[in-house]
């Protein structure tokens, strides 16, 4: 399976994003995600498409009902890693957002790979070419060796294995936007965010045009 083409716009040295970056109402901060740089170990792919979950105000939100075992990380500092099953499938891997309490995440959908591709086409051998590696979120968690052990991981300091760079690639000015994926309740709302163009991102691409990043 060959590698995509080279990310040739990274030229700045890659840097975690400040904890300040996820102290913020996702519901704004989400489309600055994109082009980001999720890494775990050796293996790494750019942030193409992310959903925002906005707690106690979105009946989608798996804190819409407060907290609990399960989603105890969502309701902790912002800036870790919220990582949970999804209908006892595949894992989901989420950035917390906001103020600790307030159960605020993103999901990141999908990522195109940069690194470690003979690791991820390992791991997702149902992959027949690079752009499904990480299309869609259990895709990308299993692509990336995501599990319930990096629910907690700290994307800022890199305590957990888990981190988010920003390289220097610039989020791109007029995100496409469409409402979520896969969600039967407050599923009109348009918090979703993707990079136009991108081959690796969701099938599902129901856009209701672009919008600026915020």
């Amino acid at each position: 399976m060959p590698p995509p083409a080279a990310d040739a716009a990274a030229t700045a040295p890659a840097r975690p994003l400040p904890r300040a970056f996820y102290g913020r109402d996702p519901r704004h901060a989400a489309p600055e995600l994109l082009n980001k740089v999720l890494a775990v170990g050796g293996v790494a792919g750019r942030i193409v498409e992310v959903e925002a979950y906005a707690g106690a105000d979105d009946p989608a939100s798996h804190a819409h009902r407060g907290p609990t075992a399960r989603n105890a990380t969502m309701f902790g500092p912002p800036g870790h890693l919220y990582v949970y099953r999804s209908y006892g499938l595949h894992w989901c891997a989420n950035a917390v957002f906001g103020p600790a309490g307030t159960g605020l995440a993103v999901l990141v959908r999908a990522l195109a790979p940069l690194a470690g591709l003979a690791t991820m086409a390992e791991r997702r051998r149902a992959a027949r070419q690079p752009r499904d590696l990480c299309r869609g979120p259990g895709r990308l968690a299993q692509a990336l060796g995501l599990t319930g052990d990096h629910d907690g991981a700290d994307l800022v300091t890199g305590v957990g294995g888990v981190v988010v760079l920003d390289d220097g690639v610039a989020p791109p000015p007029s995100p496409g936007v469409s409402a979520r994926i896969g969600v039967t309740r407050a599923a009109d709302r348009p918090w979703r965010w993707y990079v136009p163009g991108e081959r690796c991102v969701s099938a599902v691409r129901s856009s209701i045009g672009p919008v600026p990043c915020r």
